[in-house]
C-alpha cells in the first residue's frame, strides 16, 4: 500500500485519512447496496461528507454518521463504505482501496446540529408533544414526548426565508437538500448557500439561517417537526493580523435558542473534526475563552494543527496559512429541559502573506566557510539545484563537491535551507583591498512548489572580509525589512560589539515596554520587530482611494555617545478605505494628517456645514460619523441610483487666515466623500475619496504618451481579438490573456508598470459594482490565483520588454456574483504607471508584482 489510510469515530463525524499522495489524484466513491457512487461535490452537500487536501496530498474525508449512504442499525450502530481509487502517471497501475468503518453512538441529544465546511446538518427527535401539560414535584412545567410511530410519512416540508415557502419532499431533494427519517429522528441536510437560506447579524457574527418544518400525515391526521440550522459565516467571524487567527462564535445563538434561560453545559475545542484536551490546547498556544457575548477561539499562525501554503506571483514568495478548528457545545433549555449539541467545523485561511524569505549569514571569515541559512519556506517548497555563476549544481553534485546542504525543518510547519561553501571552491570570488581579503559569493536556489510544480528562483549573495594585518575591523549593526498586508516587519542585525546600541523606532527609542508593543524577538545575531501600518512611531506620507503609504524609520546609535551607527526607512502602501456607507445612510470617513501638510490640526477639520466636527480626533487623525441628511451633505439622482456627497476641509476662515499669512496657496487638505446608493439592491458602495495635497508632486511636463490595452487569444500572444470582435462570449473558467503596452516609444529606461486593474458592468470606469483584479501592482489578496502574471521577452516584434505587461484573468473571479444572471456584459479598465527605473518615485513602481494611463477592453460572459 502506497498510502496510508485510516479512519476514525469523532462523535458524531466520522474521519478518513489517507496520505501522504504526493502528485496522486484521488477519487472517492460510496459503496452501499452493492452499488458504487462517485462523490461529486453536489452529492457532497448533500449527504453530509466533506474533503480537503493539505499542501503534501494529505486528504481528509469527513461523513456525516447520518449520512445517506450510512447503514443505520437503531440509530446507534452506523457503517460507512468508501472506494478509493489512486491515478498516478500513464505508466502506473491504478490502486483501489475499500475503507469501511462502524462508529457506535447513542448519546444523541435532542436536537443535534453540525454546521461542516460545505453543509450544514440538524437532527431532530421525531417526536411531538402531547396536548396536555404536566407538573413536577417542583412546580416546574414539563412537556411530554412521544414518537411518531411508524404510520406517520413525511409528506412535504415548509422553508421560512422567512416567507413562507411549501414544497413537496422530492422537489426540496431535487434542489440538493438532504431530508430523511431514521428509525427515531428527522434529518435535514443543506448546502451552505440556498436560496432559502438567509443570513443574520448575531452578536456581530454574520450566520447561516435556514428554518424549516417537516409535516407528516397518517391518514386524516397531520403534524409537523420544527427544525432549524444556524451556523457562522467565516468572512463575517474571522479576523486576522500577522501573527493570530480569532475566531468569534456567539454564546447566545438566535434563533436556535428562544429565550435567556439556557444553560451553557460544554465547551470543547479541537482541529479537524478532533477534540483536543487543555493540556494539549495550551502546549498548542491555542487560547479558548467565553465570556457573556462571545465563544472566542485564538490561534498563532503556523501552529501545529495548520499548515502553510506556498504561493508564486510574478516571481515573488507568498504563502497562506490554512486550519481547521472545531468547536462543540451542549446546552440545555430551562422551559424544555431539551439538550442541543453544536459542533462547527470551520476551514480558515489567512489572506496571502508576503513571507520573503530571509538570509542569515553565519559566515565566520577566519573559518574560511561561507554559512548561510535560508527561509523560511512551506514544506511544499522543495529544493531541486543550486546554482552558480557558470553552473548549475544538483544536490547530488553540491555533496560530491564538498558544499553542505541541509533541510531543516522548524516547529511551525516550514524550513529553511543551510549551505555551506568552503572559500577555496572556485565559485568563490576574491579581490583584494588594502590590508584584506574580500570573498564573495553568487548563489540562486532553483525551487519547486508542489503540487503545482511552480518553479521560481531565490537569489543570495555573501561577502567575507578576512584582515590580513591588524586588530578586526568593528562592524556596525543593519538593518532590512519588509511589509505585510498589516505590519512592517523589521529584522536588525548585530555589529561586531553584539547588542550594544539604541534603537529609536520613529521617534520613540525601544524601550522594554517598547519592545513588548512591538513583539521584539532576538537570539544571538538579530532581533525581529513586528509594528502595525497605523502605530503611532509610523509617518503617513501619502493616501489615495483604496491605500495608505506609510514609512517606518529606525535610527541604530551608540549608546553613551549618541553617534549613528545606522539608519533604516522602509515605505509601504497598505490596502485601506478612508471612507464606509452604510445601507441606514450613515456615512463615516476618517481624515489622516500626512507628512507633506505639517502644520495641519486634523482637530480643526469640519464637514461642508462647519458646524460638524469630528467625532474623535488627536494630532493625527479625524473621524467623522453623519448622515445623508445632516451637515450640509448633496444628493443627485442617477436613473437608479443616488449619490450622496460632502467634503472634509478647514472652515473658510481658517483657510483665509493661513492665506493672508501666506502659509499656503491651496487647502492645506481636502477629502471628498461619495456614497452611491443602489436603490435596487439597497447597496452602498464608497465611490471616491481622495485627498488634496496627500503627497508632494511635481509641476507636468509636456509630451504625449500612448497606452493600448489588447485581447489575446492563448498565452502564446501571437493572435488578438479586433474591435468588431467585440462583445467577446466567454465561459466560466475561461481565462483571458490581456497585453498592455507603451506605444511608439524609443526609450528603455522608461518602463510601464500596472498599478490597478478592475472589472465593472459599465463602461464608465467609476460605475459600481467593481471587481479587483490587480491592486499596488499585484493580484487582488483576496483572489490571488484569478490573476497571472505572464513575463515578456524582447524580439523581433518586442524592441523594449519593459514597455509592456501581460497578465491571465480566470473568469472565475466573478462566479459568485454572476450565479443570478443570465449574461453578464463586463468592462476591464486599467491603471498604469510609466517609471523611470533610475528615479522610482513611486512605490509601484519598484513593487515585487507586474504593477496613469487608462484605456478600456471589453468582454461579455455566459453562466
Amino acid at each position: 500500500m502506497t498510502a496510508g489510510i485510516r479512519s476514525t469515530c469523532l462523535g458524531n463525524v466520522m474521519r478518513v485519512d489517507v496520505g501522504p499522495l504526493g502528485e496522486k489524484r484521488l477519487e472517492v466513491a460510496l459503496t452501499f447496496n452493492n452499488s458504487v457512487y462517485p462523490l461529486t461535490p453536489r452529492l457532497e452537500s448533500q449527504c453530509g461528507f466533506s474533503t480537503k487536501r493539505d499542501q503534501l496530498g494529505n486528504t481528509i474525508i469527513y461523513a456525516s454518521l447520518q449520512n445517506c449512504f450510512a447503514w443505520n442499525v437503531a440509530d446507534s450502530s452506523f457503517t460507512t463504505s468508501l472506494q478509493l481509487r489512486l491515478h498516478g502517471s500513464k505508466d502506473e497501475e491504478e490502486e483501489v482501496y475499500q475503507v469501511s468503518e462502524t462508529c457506535h453512538y447513542q448519546t444523541w441529544a435532542a436536537r443535534e446540529i453540525i454546521c461542516g465546511p460545505n453543509f450544514m446538518e440538524v437532527s431532530m427527535e421525531r417526536t411531538v408533544a402531547e396536548d396536555s401539560t404536566l407538573h413536577n414535584a417542583d412546580h416546574r412545567r414539563t412537556v411530554e414526548k412521544v414518537l411518531l410511530d411508524s404510520e406517520y410519512k413525511l409528506s412535504k416540508v415548509v422553508f421560512y426565508t422567512p416567507a413562507e415557502r411549501i414544497m413537496k419532499l422530492e422537489d426540496a431533494q431535487q434542489l440538493g437538500y438532504g431530508i430523511g427519517n431514521t428509525p427515531s429522528r428527522l434529518v435535514l441536510r443543506s448546502p451552505l448557500s440556498t436560496h432559502e437560506t438567509y443570513t443574520q447579524n448575531v452578536a456581530g457574527v454574520r450566520m447561516n439561517v435556514l428554518l424549516m418544518s417537516a409535516v407528516y400525515r397518517k391518514k386524516w391526521l397531520t403534524t409537523q417537526i420544527d427544525a432549524t440550522a444556524v451556523c457562522p459565516v467565516a468572512e463575517g467571524s474571522v479576523t486576522f493580523t500577522p501573527n493570530f487567527i480569532t475566531w468569534y462564535l456567539p454564546r447566545h445563538i438566535d434563533p436556535l435558542i428562544s429565550s435567556d434561560q439556557f444553560t451553557l453545559m460544554e465547551v470543547h475545542m479541537g482541529v479537524d473534526g478532533e477534540i483536543l484536551d487543555s493540556t494539549e490546547l495550551e502546549n498548542r498556544r491555542y487560547s479558548l475563552s467565553v465570556n457573556d457575548i462571545h465563544i472566542i477561539v485564538e490561534i498563532p499562525v503556523g501552529a501545529v494543527g495548520g499548515f502553510f501554503k506556498s504561493l508564486v506571483q510574478d516571481g515573488q514568495y507568498l504563502s497562506t496559512y490554512s486550519i481547521e478548528p472545531m468547536l462543540e457545545l451542549l446546552w440545555v433549555e430551562e422551559f424544555t429541559q431539551d439538550q442541543t449539541r453544536y459542533k462547527v467545523m470551520m476551514p480558515i485561511t489567512t489572506p496571502v502573506m508576503s513571507r520573503p524569505p530571509q538570509v542569515i549569514d553565519n559566515t565566520i571569515p577566519q573559518e574560511r566557510m561561507f554559512k548561510v541559512l535560508i527561509g523560511p519556506f512551506g514544506l511544499d517548497a522543495v529544493l531541486m539545484n543550486v546554482s552558480f555563476p557558470g553552473e548549475v549544481l544538483s544536490l547530488t553534485d553540491c555533496q560530491m563537491r564538498g558544499f553542505d546542504v541541509q533541510e531543516l525543518p522548524s516547529q511551525n510547519g516550514s524550513k529553511v535551507f543551510s549551505i555551506q561553501v568552503p572559500f577555496s571552491d572556485r565559485v568563490v570570488h576574491l579581490r583584494g583591498e588594502a590590508e584584506a581579503s574580500v570573498y564573495t559569493l553568487q548563489l540562486a536556489l532553483g525551487l519547486l512548489v508542489l503540487p503545482e510544480l511552480t518553479p521560481f528562483t531565490h537569489f543570495v549573495h555573501l561577502e567575507a572580509r578576512v584582515v590580513d594585518v591588524g586588530p578586526p575591523a568593528t562592524v556596525a549593526p543593519s538593518a532590512t525589512g519588509h511589509c505585510d498586508y498589516k505590519s512592517f516587519i523589521l529584522l536588525v542585525k548585530y555589529g561586531s560589539d553584539g547588542f550594544n546600541f539604541n534603537a529609536r523606532v520613529g521617534q520613540s527609542l525601544l524601550t522594554v515596554s517598547k519592545a513588548q508593543e512591538y513583539g521584539l524577538l532576538q537570539n544571538g545575531t538579530h532581533f525581529s520587530l513586528v509594528v502595525p501600518f497605523a502605530a503611532d512611531d509610523v509617518v503617513f506620507e501619502a493616501v489615495d482611494e483604496w491605500s495608505i503609504r506609510t514609512r517606518l524609520d529606525l535610527t541604530l546609535s551608540h549608546p553613551e555617545t549618541g553617534k549613528t551607527l545606522n539608519s533604516f526607512s522602509l515605505a509601504c502602501n497598505f490596502r485601506s478605505s478612508l471612507a464606509e456607507c452604510l445601507s441606514n445612510g450613515t456615512m463615516t470617513a476618517l481624515a489622516i494628517k500626512v507628512e507633506s501638510v505639517p502644520s495641519l490640526d486634523p482637530r480643526q477639520l469640519t464637514l461642508s456645514d462647519p458646524s460638524c466636527g469630528p467625532t474623535y480626533s488627536d494630532d493625527r487623525h479625524a473621524y467623522f460619523v453623519f448622515t445623508g441628511d445632516s451637515c450640509g451633505t448633496t444628493r443627485k439622482f442617477l436613473s437608479n441610483a443616488m449619490v450622496y456627497e460632502n467634503e472634509i476641509s478647514l472652515p473658510d476662515h481658517m483657510m483665509e487666515r493661513e492665506k493672508q499669512e501666506g502659509e499656503m496657496e491651496e487647502p492645506e487638505y481636502e477629502l471628498k466623500i461619495s456614497c452611491y446608493y443602489d436603490i435596487t439592491s439597497r447597496q452602498a458602495v464608497p465611490l471616491h475619496t481622495r485627498p488634496r495635497r496627500s503627497e508632494p508632486y511635481a509641476d507636468n511636463a509636456q509630451g504625449d504618451l500612448d497606452v493600448e490595452m489588447r485581447l489575446s487569444s492563448d498565452d502564446s500572444y501571437k493572435l488578438y481579438y479586433r474591435a468588431e470582435d467585440f462583445p467577446l462570449v466567454v465561459y466560466l473558467q475561461q481565462p483571458l490573456y490581456f497585453e498592455v503596452e507603451l506605444m511608439k516609444s524609443t526609450n528603455p529606461a522608461v518602463s510601464l508598470e500596472l498599478e490597478s486593474c478592475w472589472a465593472t458592468t459599465n463602461r464608465d470606469r467609476l460605475s459600481p459594482p467593481r471587481w479587483d483584479l490587480i491592486i499596488n501592482g499585484c493580484a487582488n489578496p483576496a483572489e490571488p490565483f484569478q490573476v497571472t502574471f505572464h513575463p515578456v521577452e524582447a524580439n523581433d516584434k518586442i524592441q523594449f520588454a519593459s514597455n509592456m505587461k501581460r497578465f491571465e484573468v480566470l473568469m472565475s473571479a466573478y462566479s459568485i456574483d454572476m450565479l443570478t444572471v443570465s449574461l453578464l456584459q463586463l468592462f476591464v479598465h486599467c491603471d498604469v504607471l510609466i517609471c523611470d527605473p533610475r528615479n522610482p518615485l513611486n512605490e509601484a513602481c519598484s513593487s515585487p508584482c507586474s504593477n496613469k494611463s487608462r484605456d478600456n477592453g471589453e468582454v461579455s460572459t455566459v453562466t
